[in-house]
């Protein structure tokens, strides 16, 4: 009875797992507004201090995929390899922590891009 229980706790976690994975993030309903209120002010032309530093807009999902002036922030399907998710997961330099002095993105912010790079990164 015991193992028969383990197998099932195992396989409930496994199954909570992959359900998380696979949720259908949108860019419009998700990822838009996680953008709106937190980036878009350093990240906007003409003068947010992002866009003038690095030429990174956050305005359209047109402007975000085309980067900044040293190349793209998205690699679709790549979150580990996204310049975006490095820099809201803390995984580049401290100093470029984003967003730059504000409180951090939330674990669910973080997720929730995260899952839709990982998705492909796609338009809605």
């Amino acid at each position: 009875m015991r193992i028969y229980m383990t197998g099932i706790v195992l396989l409930a976690l496994l199954t909570t797992g992959c359900i998380r994975e696979q949720r259908k993030v949108s860019f419009r309903d998700d990822v838009r507004p996680i953008l709106l209120a937190n980036c878009i002010e350093c990240h906007s032309k003409p003068a947010g201090k992002g866009y003038v530093k690095v030429g990174l807009s956050m305005a359209t999902y047109a402007d975000l995929m085309r980067g900044t002036i040293y190349g793209p922030v998205i690699v679709p399907g790549d979150s580990r390899h996204s310049i975006l998710n490095m820099l809201v997961e803390g995984r580049a330099d401290p100093s470029t922590l984003m967003p730059h002095g504000r409180q951090p993105l939330s674990s669910e912010e973080v997720e929730v891009l995260r899952l839709w790079v990982e998705h492909g990164a796609l338009p809605d």
